[in-house]
Protein backbone atom coordinates (compact mmCIF):
# COMPACT_ATOMS: atom_id res chain seq x y z
CA UNK A 1 0.00 0.00 0.00
CA UNK A 2 1.39 3.66 -1.12
CA UNK A 3 1.34 6.23 1.35
CA UNK A 4 1.69 9.45 -0.71
CA UNK A 5 3.45 12.53 1.19
CA UNK A 6 3.89 15.93 0.35
CA UNK A 7 7.14 17.67 0.12
CA UNK A 8 9.29 20.96 -0.67
CA UNK A 9 11.21 20.67 -3.59
CA UNK A 10 14.27 21.13 -1.27
CA UNK A 11 13.00 18.03 1.14
CA UNK A 12 12.65 16.09 -2.45
CA UNK A 13 16.07 16.83 -3.27
CA UNK A 14 17.41 15.75 -0.15
CA UNK A 15 15.69 12.28 0.21
CA UNK A 16 16.82 11.81 -3.79
CA UNK A 17 20.34 12.61 -2.86
CA UNK A 18 20.21 10.33 -0.07
CA UNK A 19 19.07 7.74 -2.01
CA UNK A 20 22.20 8.54 -4.35
CA UNK A 21 24.53 8.21 -1.31
CA UNK A 22 23.27 5.07 -0.21
CA UNK A 23 23.14 3.34 -3.91
CA UNK A 24 26.71 4.89 -5.55
CA UNK A 25 28.57 5.56 -2.35
CA UNK A 26 27.54 2.95 0.70
CA UNK A 27 26.37 -0.12 -1.66
CA UNK A 28 29.70 -0.52 -3.49
CA UNK A 29 31.45 0.19 0.10
CA UNK A 30 29.63 -2.51 1.50
CA UNK A 31 30.19 -4.96 -1.67
CA UNK A 32 33.68 -4.31 -1.15
CA UNK A 33 34.16 -5.38 2.61
CA UNK A 34 32.15 -8.97 1.70
CA UNK A 35 34.88 -9.45 -1.35
CA UNK A 36 37.29 -8.50 1.20
CA UNK A 37 36.34 -10.52 4.13
CA UNK A 38 35.17 -13.18 1.84
CA UNK A 39 39.35 -13.38 0.69
CA UNK A 40 40.39 -14.19 4.11
CA UNK A 41 38.48 -17.59 3.52
CA UNK A 42 36.56 -19.97 6.32
CA UNK A 43 33.06 -17.90 5.74
CA UNK A 44 31.66 -20.32 8.41
CA UNK A 45 34.19 -18.55 10.81
CA UNK A 46 34.53 -15.23 9.57
CA UNK A 47 32.55 -12.24 12.06
CA UNK A 48 34.12 -9.74 9.39
CA UNK A 49 32.26 -11.62 6.39
CA UNK A 50 29.17 -12.11 8.39
CA UNK A 51 28.84 -8.47 9.84
CA UNK A 52 29.58 -7.21 6.26
CA UNK A 53 26.53 -9.32 5.16
CA UNK A 54 24.22 -8.20 7.79
CA UNK A 55 25.19 -4.72 7.44
CA UNK A 56 24.23 -5.34 3.64
CA UNK A 57 21.00 -6.47 4.10
CA UNK A 58 19.73 -3.51 6.93
CA UNK A 59 21.57 -1.18 3.78
CA UNK A 60 19.21 -2.85 1.39
CA UNK A 61 16.27 -2.63 3.55
CA UNK A 62 16.74 1.21 3.86
CA UNK A 63 17.55 1.36 -0.13
CA UNK A 64 13.64 -0.14 -0.69
CA UNK A 65 12.07 2.54 1.78
CA UNK A 66 13.86 5.31 0.85
CA UNK A 67 13.04 4.71 -3.18
CA UNK A 68 9.69 3.88 -1.87
CA UNK A 69 8.93 7.07 -0.05
CA UNK A 70 10.60 9.05 -3.61
CA UNK A 71 8.29 6.94 -5.61
CA UNK A 72 5.08 8.20 -3.89
CA UNK A 73 6.26 11.95 -2.89
CA UNK A 74 4.94 14.73 -4.63
CA UNK A 75 5.34 18.33 -4.94
CA UNK A 76 2.83 20.61 -3.24
CA UNK A 77 2.49 23.83 -5.97
CA UNK A 78 1.88 25.96 -3.11
CA UNK A 79 -0.04 29.03 -5.52
CA UNK A 80 -3.50 26.29 -5.35
CA UNK A 81 -3.77 25.78 -1.46
CA UNK A 82 -6.11 27.52 0.44
CA UNK A 83 -4.75 30.09 2.49
CA UNK A 84 -6.87 30.59 4.59
CA UNK A 85 -6.81 27.03 6.41
CA UNK A 86 -3.49 25.27 8.09
CA UNK A 87 -2.42 23.07 5.42
CA UNK A 88 0.78 21.01 4.99
CA UNK A 89 3.83 24.21 4.12
CA UNK A 90 1.74 26.53 6.40
CA UNK A 91 3.63 28.79 7.95
CA UNK A 92 1.37 29.14 11.43
CA UNK A 93 1.88 31.35 14.12
CA UNK A 94 0.10 30.16 17.60
CA UNK A 95 -0.25 30.96 20.83
CA UNK A 96 -0.29 28.73 23.98
CA UNK A 97 -3.14 29.96 25.88
CA UNK A 98 -1.70 28.16 29.21
CA UNK A 99 1.31 30.79 29.17
CA UNK A 100 1.15 32.79 27.03
CA UNK A 101 4.17 32.02 24.37
CA UNK A 102 3.76 32.64 21.07
CA UNK A 103 5.53 30.13 18.42
CA UNK A 104 5.83 29.92 14.13
CA UNK A 105 5.98 26.67 12.83
CA UNK A 106 6.14 25.40 9.41
CA UNK A 107 4.05 22.03 9.15
CA UNK A 108 5.86 19.90 6.92
CA UNK A 109 6.40 16.12 5.87
CA UNK A 110 7.92 13.41 8.79
CA UNK A 111 11.65 13.32 6.63
CA UNK A 112 11.49 17.40 7.03
CA UNK A 113 10.36 17.75 11.01
CA UNK A 114 12.99 19.41 12.50
CA UNK A 115 11.31 21.29 15.70
CA UNK A 116 14.74 23.54 16.50
CA UNK A 117 14.28 24.89 12.76
CA UNK A 118 10.38 25.71 13.53
CA UNK A 119 9.62 22.81 11.33
CA UNK A 120 6.86 20.65 12.41
CA UNK A 121 5.32 17.44 11.32
CA UNK A 122 1.51 17.20 10.14
CA UNK A 123 1.79 13.80 11.78
CA UNK A 124 2.31 15.52 15.38
CA UNK A 125 0.00 15.43 17.67
CA UNK A 126 0.24 19.23 17.41
CA UNK A 127 0.37 18.96 13.61
CA UNK A 128 -2.85 16.99 13.28
CA UNK A 129 -4.23 19.33 15.65
CA UNK A 130 -3.63 22.60 13.55
CA UNK A 131 -4.88 21.11 9.97
CA UNK A 132 -8.14 22.57 9.02
CA UNK A 133 -8.09 25.15 11.25
CA UNK A 134 -8.42 29.24 10.79
CA UNK A 135 -6.95 32.23 12.02
CA UNK A 136 -8.82 32.97 15.47
CA UNK A 137 -9.80 29.49 16.37
CA UNK A 138 -8.54 27.54 19.39
CA UNK A 139 -7.25 23.82 18.87
CA UNK A 140 -6.99 21.81 22.21
CA UNK A 141 -4.76 19.01 21.03
CA UNK A 142 -3.85 15.96 23.27
CA UNK A 143 -0.48 15.60 23.58
CA UNK A 144 1.59 13.00 26.09
CA UNK A 145 1.78 15.23 28.11
CA UNK A 146 -2.17 16.42 28.58
CA UNK A 147 -4.31 18.69 27.19
CA UNK A 148 -2.50 21.81 25.44
CA UNK A 149 -4.69 24.73 23.81
CA UNK A 150 -3.39 27.38 21.35
CA UNK A 151 -4.91 30.02 19.59
CA UNK A 152 -4.08 30.28 15.68
CA UNK A 153 -2.98 33.86 15.17
CA UNK A 154 -1.45 33.98 11.59
CA UNK A 155 -1.39 31.55 8.81
CA UNK A 156 0.85 32.08 5.78
CA UNK A 157 2.72 30.36 3.19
Amino acid sequence: MSNVSYYTPEGLKKLKDELAHLEQVERPRVSQEIADARDKGDLSENAEYHAAKEEQSLLETKIAKLKNVVANARIIDESQLDTSKILIHSIVKIKNSANGMEFSYTLVADSESDVRNGKLSVNSPIGKGLLGKEVGDVAEIQVPNGMMTFEILEITR
